[in-house]
């Protein structure tokens, strides 16, 4: 008898809640974003509830919005996602750990060493989120003027990924013999050079580290673009994203397996992740209050700033009560492509008011899953079976007390019904998701 298929759930921790609101509410940590000792118990907290895995974002500037907003974002500090998530990987033994990592302001070297040396110290547990970098804020921090076109800094991120994924296998598996009687640490004719010379980059290699447990550590795309699909489509085994509701996703989920498939990858080989708020309550009216009172702590500076840093333009000029102008009205971006069109959509399909869809880009306006345990459960399984998700990337309303009530109160429900895993199966990342340990391109053939 087949097995009955069971979600995924990541854990997204950089800041430790996407909602602005989230530091001022009653009982929350306030410096959970920057504090270590919180850190590490939420993550072994999620560890003991079987999470797949702690995904780490960032960001490579201070967020572009103005001081009077910026004053009151919890984003302003946090922890560089390497550093954090080593120290981790010491106090953790099953829960993968994902990280975020440029491909327009970093080089592939420095990628692939820094991702090699994770999955070695965490014994298998490690993931790369590829990302080209959406604010334009980041340039000027690495010697820039302008940010780099959004269709030129896929172009890059395709070649990058080839460069990562070929110094990953510099070494064959068997190539460190480390024979103390003939004296022989390495044989010569197991490392591969590779010698890249492409359109964007040029790296000889070898890595100079060995090949990483999981083989390559778990590959994990968050553009939802044009290029954004078919870079995920092509490279990604974990999918980031953030459709608005059931339609939206199972339209995302089809056409980026469509795009798989069509590269030639088996549909399964890549799992879409949608972004959630979860917010447990002793039922829907309960849970609604939090978030209403989660809501009412965002500051109008902050949404606003919020809406233009969505909209990649200055919205503070717009009527508040007045409708978002016409699109063709509001000077097109050079940042998020598909977060520009998300405010567009929004404020049309629900008739938003500047201010009403200010407040809800200050707080949270993605998707958002609110009731009691078995509601929400009950919800996320027709996500899974209608093929909406393979799971979820879970954002938490505040902490610590909204991530106790997803480990301990959803978390069981979902148990019960045969929905999540009651015990991790294996050790490493790739074990957890189901996925194949990928050969080595240049010695397992």
């Amino acid at each position: 008898m087949a097995e009955k298929k069971q979600l995924h759930l990541t854990a997204f921790m950089r800041p430790v809640s996407l909602h602005s609101g989230a530091w001022r509410y009653p009982g929350s940590y306030p410096d959970a974003n920057f504090n270590l000792a919180h850190l590490k118990s939420f993550i072994q907290k999620l560890e003991a509830a079987k999470f797949d895995a702690f995904f780490m974002a960032d960001h490579l500037a201070v967020l572009n919005m103005p001081v009077e907003a910026l004053k009151r974002s919890h984003t302003v500090t946090s922890f560089e996602p390497f550093t954090l998530l080593s120290a981790l990987s010491v106090v953790t033994s099953h829960i993968g750990l994902a990280a975020t990592a440029s491909t327009t302001y970093d080089e592939p070297y420095h990628i692939a060493r820094r991702f090699a040396s994770l999955d070695h110290l965490s014994n298998g547990r490690a993931a790369w989120n590829i990302v080209t970098t959406g604010n334009p804020e980041s340039s000027k921090n690495f010697g820039r003027d302008e940010h780099m076109e959004h269709g030129d800094r896929y172009k890059r991120a395709r070649e990058f990924y080839d460069v990562v994924t070929g110094l990953w296998d510099s070494f064959a598996d068997d190539a460190f013999v480390r024979d103390r009687e003939s004296g022989i640490y390495f044989d010569p004719e197991k490392v591969h050079t590779l010698n890249h010379r492409g359109e964007s980059l040029q790296v000889k290699g070898p890595l100079n580290i060995a090949r990483p447990v999981q083989g390559w550590p778990v590959i994990v795309q968050a553009g939802q673009s044009e290029p954004g699909r078919q870079l995920a489509a092509e490279t990604a085994e974990a999918v980031f994203c953030s459709p608005r509701d059931l339609e939206a996703a199972k339209a995302l989920y089809a056409d980026i397996k469509g795009r798989a498939v069509a590269a030639g990858r088996d549909a399964d080989s890549l799992k879409i992740l949608p972004a959630a708020l979860i917010i447990v309550g002793d039922s829907l009216e309960d849970a609604r209050a939090k978030r209403l009172k989660l809501d009412s702590l965002v500051h109008y500076d902050t949404a606003i700033a919020s809406l233009s840093v969505a909209l990649g333009s200055d919205a503070s000029a717009f009527d508040p009560d007045g409708p978002l102008p016409d699109e063709k009205d509001i000077p097109d971006t050079n940042a998020s492509k598909t977060g520009r069109a998300g405010v567009i959509r929004l404020a049309n399909e629900e008739n938003l008011t500047v201010r009403q869809l200010a407040g809800r880009y200050g707080g949270y306006s993605g998707l958002a899953f609110v009731g009691s345990p078995e509601a929400i459960a009950e919800e996320m399984g027709i996500w899974l079976a209608e093929g909406g998700a393979d799971g979820f990337t879970v954002v938490f309303p505040f902490l610590p007390q909204g991530l106790d009530d997803v480990t301990q109160r959803l978390v069981p429900e979902l148990q019960r019904r045969g929905l999540f895993r009651s015990e991790y199966s294996g050790t490493t990342l790739r074990e957890h998701l189901g996925l194949k340990r990928p050969v080595n391109q240049f010695f397992d053939k």
